[in-house]
């Protein structure tokens, strides 16, 4: 429960990870303020690829740093590096490769794997509190391959999911079918992940959660916040571009990749980068599944989400202000046709969405190391959604001053 002398938050940005914030702390007592310069969940949110992905692999490592050079080169690969770009993600990059020293990479995955054996419990007992339990798929995930040659080049994941205990089995030919008949029999294997849930609609999970915050007391305000300020009674003011000021006891920084910017302000600047990925909804697809389908070998996904089947995935570096280019979405929607050769694309639409990362592909989730009051929630990179009721836990708990369940000190800012 609050504590009567720090009962005010004001949480900045309302996607599934401030919203899902937002709720916690308001069940628990505080009196929280939601900010964001849009409508909730209509960023980076409204668009992702609606997995509960538990199966956590860290970005870097020695595997990764054979087939880069080769995706940057592939016109159709899964990362795009725009050249102009390039040298502006230097630093970043390197950092991205120091991360993948095998001492390193233990780490990574203890840390990420500590966060997914606890996401979907937490995830289902949010959806619970909300009144929302039938936003989550009972079906898993299916990880596809189509030669022998891409399943043997991803045992290494297969043996990290065996390592930290997470369930799953390997398919060959019909018994592919029999879970998925949209399949093409030309998939050589594929492997059950049964706990990989999705959601039936991301964009609805975060309304549902931002409405659950207003109807228990949250207000929610429209505006771009510029900075944070201590004020000298010990409060926090979040200074607003239109002028106005919120004043709270606490507050969470939770605008995803944006919150670079805030950060900067208060002197502690993070290597947060944009992975901008795309997504083809299509409405029209003429088949019907059961199960979402990762193709690890094109890094991409196709999922029945949102009313139809969406296709999306890979990673786009260009940065934030540089324009979309949708041939890279068509470029998965002919992938997913040779996986799914019945999918018909009618009634579509494109979207680019901005996944905020850090080169150690965890997320920042922690108390500010320069401001007293301030809190992070930031960084998620490709598993916003899996981690977002556990990251909102996580949060009220230190907002609290209650121990978490979790060791946060692999997730400090202080760390950079």
């Amino acid at each position: 429960m609050a504590n009567e002398t720090n009962k005010t938050v004001a949480v900045v940005g309302a996607g599934v990870i401030g919203a899902s914030i937002a709720f916690e702390l308001q069940r628990r007592g505080f009196e929280v303020t939601l900010i964001d310069k849009g409508e909730p969940g209509k960023g980076t949110s409204y668009g992702n690829m609606a997995s509960i992905a538990l199966d956590f692999a860290a970005g870097s490592g020695p595997s990764t740093w054979k087939k880069l050079p080769r995706w940057l080169i592939d016109p159709e690969g899964p990362v795009w590096l725009r050249p102009g770009y390039a040298p502006k993600i230097l630093p970043w990059f390197l950092r991205f490769l120091a991360a993948g020293r095998p001492a390193r990479l233990r780490e990574i995955e203890d840390a990420g794997m500590s966060l997914s054996r606890i996401a979907l419990g937490d995830i289902s007992n949010m959806l619970d509190a909300i009144g929302a339990p039938e936003l989550m798929t009972e079906e898993g995930c299916l990880a596809i391959y189509e030669t022998e040659a891409e399943f043997n080049a991803d045992r290494g994941h297969l043996e990290l999911m065996r390592r930290y205990g997470l369930e799953f089995e390997v398919l060959s030919n019909g018994a592919i079918q029999y879970y998925e008949p949209t399949l093409s029999p030309k998939v050589a294997k594929a492997v059950l992940l049964p706990d990989n849930k999705s959601i039936r609609d991301p964009y609805k999970l975060v309304v549902k959660l931002a409405d659950a915050a207003k109807a228990a007391g949250a207000n929610f305000v429209s505006g771009q916040v510029k900075n944070v300020e201590r004020k000298s009674d010990g409060r926090t003011a979040v200074l607003l571009e239109n002028g106005s000021r919120i004043e709270a006891d606490k507050v969470i920084l939770a605008a995803g990749v944006h919150t670079r910017f805030l950060a900067e302000a208060l002197g502690e600047p993070i290597p947060l980068e944009t992975e901008r990925g795309y997504h083809t909804q299509i409405m029209q697809p003429g088949i019907s599944m059961r199960y979402s389908v990762i193709w690890p070998h094109r890094a991409f996904m196709v999922t029945p989400t949102a009313g139809g089947i969406r296709v999306g995935g890979n990673v786009e570096l260009a940065g934030l202000t540089a324009a979309p280019d949708f041939r890279r979405p068509r470029v998965l929607v002919r992938h997913a046709q040779r996986i799914l050769p019945d999918l018909k694309v009618q009634d579509t639409s494109e979207w680019m969405g901005h996944r905020p990362a850090l080169p150690d592909t965890i997320p920042i989730i922690s108390p500010s190391s320069k401001m007293p009051g301030v809190f992070y929630a930031t960084g998620h990179g490709h598993l916003g959604l899996t981690y977002s009721a556990t990251t909102a836990r996580l949060i009220a708990d230190m907002v609290a001053g209650v121990k978490t369940s979790v060791d946060i000190k692999p997730f400090r800012i202080s760390r950079y």
